[in-house]
């Protein structure tokens, strides 16, 4: 073990000759150096770790990170937060054991600004990241034998660039990373020592790593297997006794740990557990994706997506030697596959490469919804920089009597490592947004059109900063949200007054493909051959002349036509791109936010559309030319359907709004025929609530023509009942419902006093939907099935006999009962329809329907079907219990039954 340290031993014989004394001191000093040597570095790197931690910005995610630390905290002291239906599930299952101890670090002396928080927040992560490298680096050495290959995997844990930064900033998957490490660490240590205590240790470990993440929970059967492969070779009683006590041990701790630590698992763990792995397996969040220049969303990504993101963000050198780790590790397995389960070290560095490969696998085969790169999957890292460092010390044994391509080999990798924290270096604090050779970098603006750079968004710390530089003990008004302001010291942030709405000098945005006029800002740092934030002047004065000519172009094009409206603001528009002028606009007026919301006819044409909201919604902050104000927005070539155009000032949400359409029918026509088809499913007076088929999805288009402020303030309910439940997310169970209350801001606006909201229905069948405003106005509706399903429905009985024949021909399809009348008429689907379900088992049905022994369905034909083509057919989705029985019908109240029919399902 001492071979590796000859260039150290190097430096100690020139102290020799100054004093024969410290040739003693130089071997105890050599050997002090080898055997702490990875401690010495997590030192240094901790060291450093405290100085730069104030480098860092604050991500989007931070606020909410806090909030569930938060919330479990009151859950714990016995107080009610939030009303339930408010809490969304990541306030109940994300794992608060890492947010909490930081909350309650916020209430150390000192803590009264926020900057400091959030300092203290950067650090502690970053903390917890520094002992979990030191745990990789005790891993190591005991799998590997060597120092050498001890202190290779501690660098490589330590210098991927991404890892490195999000080590900092992010204290939702950087913890999961370390705590999975230190569980690993104490894994091997526990199956090393075969102790009580260790495998104690080990249980505590792993009940925090599954409160971090559910994900942790693989551990638990991996630690099993393994204890059970010792039983199975075991040869006598009293070493079967004490592996069956170990066992018991970490599965006892494990399982008590969780529990403790996880508030919201007290009153029903086994459901906690079940609904956490539900929800890791889809979230139930679908967002735009950005993936090799195509916009998709979160579950329609290609498999390709993880191996593509961690190749191309994964320095090339430990990507060698992960190569190279990963061989070998399979070739030894292969090659000596008994004794794989009974050496310790051989084992371990297959489970290395399970859990390496394995939970990537499983995402991509459970169809997991994937975004934000593979930072979900940053704690893989850990086992694939340990097998790297196995991989390089494998290469070594291979040289080992050649000493010239072993020298050589040591050059490549120092020359690779300096050259990782060179780049580090280069991109300080922005080294999340690292990309190596295998992507273009040269290329003006490719990285950009091609994946997401700054998804936290923290550069904005640092355009805030640059902006300081510029100009020196100025006061600087800036357009920045707040919390980015927040996190400077508080010196700097007394020269940028807080909100910074009104007259303000500059705009920092994040570079976005729908701002055309980005070209002309003035940018404070370009990484690679993009940049991340812009320092956008907002008047001529401050402009380059370059800048001040390109607005006045923009300006001679738009005024060469006619406005397509005209508030305080004109607006022309020149193709795709719309132009917002004010002539003579006054020097003490407001900052304009100039804006549209583009509700497009098929959500299908939107690259990344989310679909939470019915539109998408760009906008830009106007300039100041002399007396003209001017703002330019620059649609997608694919962008058609209705516009609202917004003006926001500082101080009023809205001031002006308009509706406009970029193709027919826009809102206003769907409306003006729903009106003239007296289609309204609300009364006059209050709001008309309209239903629009589209060709992707169904709409409800609420209208009104004379709406006042209060009126358009009213939040609007919105609960949507499915015909069948299971097509709800699991946590919505309980309540039956879809709960879709909304603010008609959110969903439309409010032009010329005409309030108009568009609000885009699920795409599983619904049964009855109930809107309304609170002690103002509600409706049921009930909507009908859309003509062209039931045509498909109808096509696919055409080679079929009738399961029953009466008034209705009745087929079973699919778990639904089917009603089918060739000639119908209104009359005939007017009376009510029964429909009886006999279980196989009676203790299948609800404890209110046992005693009568039957599920009772009765429903109104038009809830579940509707007439075309002068027939009627209507679909009822049965229980997925086994059935004995069914019998329906129709009847009148008071009258009875007008006919009815049984069908013998079970045999």
């Amino acid at each position: 073990t001492r071979r590796p340290y000859a260039i150290i031993r190097l430096m100690f014989p020139p102290l020799r000759q100054i004093h024969p004394r410290f040739s003693g001191r130089s071997q105890a000093a050599l050997n002090f150096l080898a055997i702490h040597s990875g401690l010495l570095i997590c030192i240094l790197f901790l060291l450093a770790g405290l100085s730069l931690a104030g480098d860092y910005g604050i991500n989007q995610d931070e606020h909410h990170q806090r909030s569930i630390a938060a919330v479990n905290l009151q859950y714990i002291l016995g107080q009610d937060p939030i009303d339930d239906r408010h809490i969304t599930p990541a306030y109940r299952l994300y794992g608060m054991v890492f947010e909490l101890p930081l909350l309650l670090a916020e209430r150390l002396p000192g803590m009264d600004d926020y900057h400091y928080v959030h300092r203290l927040r950067l650090t502690l992560t970053h903390l917890f990241f520094i002992i979990a490298a030191f745990c990789c680096y005790r891993l190591a050495y005991h799998l590997g034998g060597n120092r050498l290959i001890a202190i290779l995997a501690l660098l490589l844990f330590l210098l991927h660039p991404r890892i490195y930064a999000h080590s900092y900033l992010n204290s939702k998957d950087l913890p999961f990373l370390s705590m999975f490490m230190i569980a690993l660490y104490l894994l091997e240590r526990a199956f090393r020592r075969d102790t009580a205590g260790a495998f104690l240790l080990l249980g505590l470990a792993v009940g925090l790593l599954i409160n971090l993440r559910i994900a942790g929970i693989m551990l638990l059967p991996a630690g099993l297997a393994l204890r059970g492969l010792d039983l199975f070779y075991a040869t006598t009683w009293p070493e079967r006794k004490g592996i069956l006590r170990t066992a018991g041990l970490f599965t006892l701790a494990a399982g008590l740990t969780f529990y403790v630590v996880s508030p919201y698992a007290w009153a029903n763990p086994i459901s906690y557990l079940a609904d956490g792995i539900a929800l890791a397996a889809n979230q139930p969040i679908v967002v735009p994706v950005l993936f090799q220049g195509e916009w998709t969303t979160a579950d329609q990504l290609p498999p390709h997506y993880l191996p593509v993101w961690f190749s191309i963000t994964t320095p090339p050198l430990i990507l060698l030697l992960g190569l190279v780790g990963i061989a070998a590790a399979l070739a030894r397995s292969l090659a000596w596959p008994g004794a794989v389960f009974r050496n310790n070290r051989r084992r371990f560095l297959l489970l290395l490469l399970a859990c390496f490969l394995l939970p990537p696998l499983a995402a991509v085969l459970l169809g997991s919804d994937l975004f934000d790169g593979w930072r979900y999957f940053y704690f893989v890292y850990g086992p694939f920089g340990l097998l790297a460092a196995m991989g390089g010390g494998w290469m070594l044994a291979a040289l080992s009597r050649q000493r010239r391509r072993r020298a050589g080999l040591y050059g490549l990798a120092g020359l690779g490592l300096g050259l990782i924290l060179f780049q580090m270096a280069q991109l300080h604090p922005l080294q999340y947004s690292y990309f190596n050779f295998l992507v273009d970098r040269v290329t003006t603006e490719y990285l950009r059109t091609q994946y997401p750079l700054d998804h936290w968004e923290l550069a904005f710390r640092n355009g805030l900063e640059e902006l300081l530089k510029r100009h020196p003990g100025e006061i600087v008004v800036a357009l920045v949200e707040e919390k980015h302001r927040e996190t400077l010291p508080p010196a700097a942030r007394q020269r940028l007054p807080r909100g910074g709405g009104r007259n303000a000098d500059y705009e920092l945005t994040l570079l976005d493909p729908v701002k055309p006029d980005l070209a002309f800002n003035s940018v404070y740092r370009r990484f690679y051959n993009n940049t991340l934030v812009a320092v956008r002047p907002l008047d001529a004065a401050l402009m380059t002349p370059a800048a001040v000519a390109a607005y006045w172009e923009l300006y001679r094009q738009a005024v060469a036509g006619e406005p397509i409206s005209r508030g305080d603001y004109a607006v022309y528009r020149n193709d795709q791109r719309l132009t917002f002028i004010r002539e003579n606009c006054p020097a003490d007026s407001p900052d304009a936010w100039l804006g549209v919301k583009v509700f497009p006819h098929d959500p299908e044409t939107y690259p990344g559309f989310r679909g939470t909201r019915p539109y998408v919604a760009y906008g830009n902050q106007r300039v100041r030319l002399g007396d003209t104000c001017l703002a330019v927005l620059q649609l997608p070539d694919y962008a058609q359907g209705d516009l609202i155009l917004i003006q926001r000032n500082a101080g009023i949400p809205v001031q002006w709004e308009e509706i406009y359409s970029l193709s027919r029918p826009g809102l206003r026509e769907l409306i003006a025929q729903g009106r003239r088809n007296q289609q309204q499913l609300a009364r006059p007076e209050d709001f008309e609530v309209f239903l629009d088929r589209g060709d992707d999805r169904n709409r409800l288009l609420y209208a009104k023509p004379h709406c006042s402020q209060a009126e358009y303030e009213t939040p609007v309910t919105l609960h949507i009942y499915p015909e069948n439940l299971a097509d709800l997310p699991f946590y919505l169970w309980k309540g039956g419902l879809d709960n879709r209350d909304f603010p008609l801001p959110a969903y439309g606006g409010r032009p010329g006093g005409e309030c108009v909201a568009v609000f885009p229905l699920p795409d599983y069948p619904i049964a009855a939907i109930h809107t309304g405003q609170a002690g103002v106005w509600a409706v049921n509706l009930y909507p009908q099935t859309d003509p062209d399903t039931l045509r498909a429905t109808y096509a696919a009985l055409s080679d079929r006999q009738p399961d029953a024949r009466a008034a209705f021909d009745l087929y079973l399809q699919d778990n639904r009962l089917l009603y089918l009348r060739e000639t119908c008429t209104a009359a005939d689907t007017a009376a009510g329809f029964f429909l009886h379900i006999l279980p196989e088992d009676v203790g299948d049905l609800p404890a209110e329907r046992q005693a009568a022994g039957f599920a009772n369905l009765d429903f109104a034909f038009d809830r579940r079907g509707g007439p075309f083509d002068g027939k009627c057919l209507a679909a009822v989705a049965l229980p997925n219990y086994p059935i004995k029985a069914i019998r329906t019908g129709q009847y009148v109240p008071g009258r009875g039954e007008l006919w009815a029919v049984e069908l013998m399902v079970g045999r």
